[in-house]
């Protein structure tokens, strides 16, 4: 398994961020909300975000996503195992306090391996 976390795994495209939001489906374990949808390219695309409205101290903000980015690294092969059809996945922190790496490590864990297990469950239907 791979642990690098490479340009084609990116999520950046405006219109594909727009259809995610519109048509997706969301995952909240507090503090990280997941958006989520099937999408066409051929590997998992994935996008974090914190608000500005919440952390007004952009160091605040580049720090959470780093957090977050480490987490989903460390943990990805929960998604990339059981060979789901790519999603797009879009990480939010939704906490009004700055973290500890440990929480958001085992919500991100909980947040995949409930994305693969519906994943799973849809596409045996």
């Amino acid at each position: 398994m791979n642990f690098r976390f490479t340009k084609q795994e990116k999520l950046k495209s405006k219109t594909s961020i727009d259809k995610l939001f519109q048509e997706g489906k969301g995952i909240v374990k507090f503090p990280i909300k997941m958006q989520y949808m099937p999408h066409s390219k051929p590997t998992h695309q994935i996008a974090f975000s914190v608000p500005k409205r919440n952390f007004k101290r952009a160091v605040d903000r580049n720090r959470i996503k780093r957090q977050l980015r480490e987490a989903y690294r460390l943990n990805k092969h929960i998604i990339f195992d059981k060979n789901l059809p790519p999603q797009a996945i879009f990480f939010i922190y939704i906490g009004k306090k700055l973290p500890e790496y440990d929480l958001l490590e085992k919500r991100m864990k909980i947040c995949l391996k409930e994305l693969s297990r519906k994943a799973i469950k849809i596409q045996e239907e």
